[in-house]
């Protein structure tokens, strides 16, 4: 074990983050630590890195080893290039090789002892860089800054210069080159484009250390990670197995315990009809049954309804009217910035209904290919037209279609002035702006946060084509998940960028990959594009396929053959308790008729035993006392069993 955390607790004032939680981390083990935005998951990491103070329990790194830790915003000095800062992670290395060719200069003039001395500390520091790798130092270097996205042409980059996302990786690749036993990474996947984050899966999954990871990205995390830390409402839960296994897992538990609760209503509800029924026999025996059911119920131990799952915002996508069939057109389209070529002549065609994903490195022109559709940057050559009818709704992933002078309410209230106040808090209170938040001012907010905002303009506009430049950047994965929801309900349009694979793989029934100044197209979602492309690299290397067998494994003959006798047992089994629960109602059913019978014909003979003409026959007196004291000892038997047919 590397890391521990025993019964660690954590308040900011009424607001409580973790109480008494526990989970540790193995040597070499890759985990991932989810939750809601707001759960407190990078506060538990400032709580291991000491930057937060817990307020109970204990934390504990194992004697000797070391913890490098990602934070989400980074602080490079401004003077250094690229290349120097990364270089500076092996500052340790690069000192040791400069003494080594400090030594081989001083040999040239050194003889006898003071040769042979200088002779075995030169044979101790190669040994050291050798078993250090010290020779492969560079080349470590140079491919970490490759796979992070950095051209060669950018390693000589200012740190000061950079933009959030370029430090962000920068930081990273400091940190992947100084090896500690256990890294803390805070969402590291964000600013990565496809082939890095892929790139960073591969290095991660192969790492010699402990990984410990907060990550919304749900493809990236069922590739690494092996163990999942969850963090809801304070309470701290591990589950083996990578994202997929645990989201399967949770729900489970989920599903039992509401089956459990559910199972336990039903029975009290029951419970509390067969009392009601004894009681309304209103005879001793009956009235002593139910009072032994009532003491039952009280001693029972009530199983707590599971919460539903976290609903950060709730909204539904609606088109105002429906376009016609063509959407968009785009012909010969192409852009440039200076010298670099970002596409030339782009031609492709969306069609009513399709989901089309926008994928691509970094710096390919992607989010400038929605700007150009949304006319707020010019193509330099080419044309886009709009078919019958279309109305854009535009996400923007800078939201620069918010205004930092504006507060949320007034956003909205600007935007769709036909909206009462009623109307707009409704909205807000659906995003989780609600109370005084709705008058926080953009410039305020954070990115999550104007996310939202976004978000819920997006809803109003009733738009039937929407374009949207990653939409799940700073939404947690339940906020993913409502996202994901609302767009394959939606009956429009949909083109947007995203890096985001799972999502890509919910949403897309087509990907338009953006490679080598142009677009590949492929019908599918993103699995289908690996799978193609997969294909496609295969046959440009010309590898031999592999062969498949015509027919099928003799396996297959004598499973499908049990899968058919066990779905003629499973068919038979629900008929044959169908039937039992029929006959059971049944007998019910007559229990009750004779009891209300019986009942009804004793209160006709208490009735006539008043009148004169009977009480003072005493023959009519005797046989109508003789019929009653049946009916009792019939009641008796068929009250136990409605009582036994009850249950």
């Amino acid at each position: 074990m590397i890391l521990a955390c025993h019964n660690i607790s954590k308040s900011f004032g009424d607001r409580i983050i973790v109480r008494n939680g526990s989970f540790h981390i193995e040597e070499r083990e890759k985990a991932a630590l989810t939750g809601v935005n707001g759960a407190g998951k990078s506060t538990i990491l400032k709580m291991i890195m000491g930057e937060e103070s817990a307020d109970g329990g204990d934390i504990i790194l194992a004697k000797g080893k070391t913890i490098g830790y990602l934070a989400q915003h980074q602080n490079l000095l401004p003077d250094g290039t690229i290349y120097e800062e990364l270089r500076s992670a092996k500052s340790d290395i690069i000192e040791l090789e400069q003494q080594i060719r400090s030594i081989e200069q001083e040999l040239k003039s050194l003889s006898g002892d003071a040769l042979n001395s200088r002779l075995e500390t030169y044979n101790r520091l190669q040994s050291e860089f050798e078993t250090r790798n010290g020779y492969a130092c560079e080349s470590e270097i140079i491919g970490v800054l490759k796979g992070l996205g950095f051209t060669e042409e950018e390693f000589s980059k200012k740190t000061g210069t950079l933009s959030g996302g370029q430090k962000t990786r920068v930081a990273l690749g400091k940190l992947l080159l100084t090896t500690p036993d256990i890294l803390l990474l805070d969402e590291p996947t964000n600013h990565l484009d496809l082939n890095s984050i892929s790139w960073l899966e591969t290095y991660l999954s192969n790492y010699p250390g402990a990984v410990f990871i907060v990550s919304h990205d749900r493809f990236f995390l069922n590739r690494v990670v092996t163990k999942v830390v969850e963090i809801e409402n304070g309470d701290i839960c591990m589950y083996l197995g990578n994202y997929r296994a645990y989201s399967e897992k949770k729900q489970q538990i989920r599903d039992a315990r509401l089956k459990e609760y559910l199972n336990q209503q039903r029975e009290i509800k029951h419970q509390k009809a067969v009392i009601e029924k004894l009681r309304s026999f209103n005879r001793e025996k009956s009235i002593r049954r139910a009072e032994s059911r009532e003491k039952m119920l009280e001693k029972l131990t009530p199983v707590e309804k599971p919460q539903e799952a976290a609903k950060e915002m709730h909204f539904t996508l609606e088109p105002s009217c429906v376009s016609g069939n063509d959407v968009l057109s785009v012909e010969g389209l192409s852009k440039r910035f200076d010298s670099q070529v970002l596409f030339e002549d782009v031609n492709f065609e969306i069609k009513r209904a399709e989901h089309v994903a926008v994928i691509g490195d970094n710096g390919t022109g992607k989010t400038t290919l929605l700007k150009i559709l949304n006319q707020i940057q010019k193509a330099d050559a080419g044309s886009f037209t709009l078919g019958a009818k279309v109305q854009i709704g535009y996400y923007d992933q800078e939201h620069h279609v918010l205004h930092d002078n504006k507060t949320i309410f007034d956003e909205i209230s600007d935007a769709y002035p036909t909206l009462n106040n009623t109307q707009i808090r409704n909205t807000l209170a659906a995003f989780q702006f609600t109370g005084d938040e709705a008058f926080k001012e953009i410039s305020a907010l954070s990115g999550g946060e104007k996310g939202r905002v976004s978000l819920a303009k997006l809803m109003l506009s009733e738009a039937n084509f929407l374009i949207l430049d990653e939409p799940t950047n700073h939404l947690d994965i339940t906020s993913k998940e409502i996202l994901e929801e609302a767009l394959n309900n939606y009956s429009g349009t949909v083109l947007y960028v995203s890096h985001d694979r799972y999502f890509i793989n919910q949403t897309a029934s087509r990907v338009l990959e953006l490679v080598n100044r142009t677009f590949v197209n492929y019908i599918g979602n993103y699995d289908y594009y690996l799978e193609k492309k997969e294909e496609l690299t295969r046959a440009y290397a010309s590898a031999p396929s592999a062969s498949s067998g015509k027919g099928k494994p003799a396996s297959d003959s004598s499973a499908g053959s049990s899968a058919a006798a066990g779905s003629k047992l499973s068919w038979q089994e629900p008929k044959e308790q169908q039937a039992k629960e029929r006959k059971r109602k049944n007998d019910l059913k007559k229990t009750e008729e004779e009891i209300s019978r019986l009942e009804e014909r004793n209160t006709q003979i208490d009735h006539e035993l008043t009148l004169e003409e009977v009480y003072l026959n005493s023959v009519k007196c005797q046989e109508l006392s003789t019929e009653r004291a049946k009916n009792e000892e019939r009641l008796e038997v068929l009250y136990e069993m409605w009582e036994t047919l009850a249950e």
